[in-house]
């Protein structure tokens, strides 16, 4: 047995028909805004996650970023390159944490922002939220957590596993990202179920969600409008944002081109809206048919 199956923390119901990883009490994470982005996978939440990282850097805000999935590739366009997963460094030192320091899993990224790369097991080994619990606690252990003002989680897609419901056990407010699509809102409708279930446990509520690489947002809209959402936000569907991708650069990198001032100020305007505080919604997510009755068409 590796000590990452060992060291599984104990389990818990958590909300209903339910059962999670449970948090450590000592693991709260007190003092900064924590947000955890969430979307079906190829979204756009790694890119949404660091323009946001950077838009709040901007603000003047110590900005900590939390890649939640074993690609680590949430954080490379604010650093440049791929950055080691605490879990691999974990192994390194047989996970005797007490042989690390803060530079051996932290790298600092554009305008100052804190990356760091949760990674995860290799497939079927282990549990993403231990290894989520794990990344939180160095970060207390080595009072990194003590200076920053904002935390964002970026979690990776898939609903069921421990790994996207572990940061919702510290984080304030739950953002979606989706596209103007069915099988987007789909997801979303998902994900607002599985953020309502922890809720009744933890303190997390949702904040709203991000159109993302979208022309226009008729279907996410009407959708909101009918389960009681709200869209705090839209990117449009530009050449020049899967460019930043392709540079390893956020947008705020980018030479000052009209459609990338446009997407930055809606950025900021993101940042702004999370910071000064969003409304904790309750929305009310469709049954499977019923969504498909809303969204699907002859």
């Amino acid at each position: 047995m590796s000590p990452l199956d060992r060291n599984i923390p104990n389990l818990t119901g958590d909300g209903e028909g339910s059962v999670q990883v449970h948090q450590d009490e000592t693991a709260k994470i007190e003092g900064a805004k924590v947000f955890s982005v969430y979307g079906k996978g190829g979204i756009g939440k790694s890119t949404t996650s660091s323009n946001l990282s950077a838009a709040f850097s901007k603000m003047g805000k110590r900005v900590l970023q939390i890649g939640c999935d074993p690609k680590h590739d949430s954080t490379f366009t604010l650093t440049g390159t791929l950055q080691p997963t605490v879990i691999d460094i974990l192994k390194s030192v047989d996970f005797h944490s007490e042989e690390l320091r803060p530079e051996d899993y932290v790298a600092t990224g554009y305008n100052g922002v804190k990356c760091v790369e949760a990674g995860g097991p290799p497939a079927g080994t282990g549990c993403g939220g231990y290894v989520v619990g794990q990344t939180v606690k160095l970060l207390k252990q080595h009072h990194m957590l003590e200076d920053t003002d904002v935390v964002i989680f970026d979690v990776l897609g898939d609903v069921v596993c421990g790994g996207f419901a572990a940061p919702l056990q510290h984080a304030d407010r739950a953002l979606i990202v989706t596209a103007n699509d069915f099988d987007s809102i789909y997801a979303m409708n998902r994900i607002i179920a599985a953020v309502q279930a922890k809720s009744a446990n933890y303190k997390v509520r949702l904040a709203g969600c991000v159109a993302n690489r979208s022309k226009d947002t008729d279907e996410v809209d009407r959708y909101c409008k009918t389960v009681g959402f709200n869209r705090i936000a839209h990117m449009p569907d530009l050449d020049a944002i899967r460019r930043s991708r392709l540079k390893k650069k956020t947008l705020f990198e980018m030479p000052d081109d009209e459609e990338i001032v446009q997407v930055r100020k809606e950025y900021m305007r993101l940042a702004e809206t999370l910071w000064n505080g969003t409304l904790p919604l309750a929305p009310a997510p469709l049954p499977d048919r019923e969504i498909f009755e809303l969204l699907g068409f002859d």
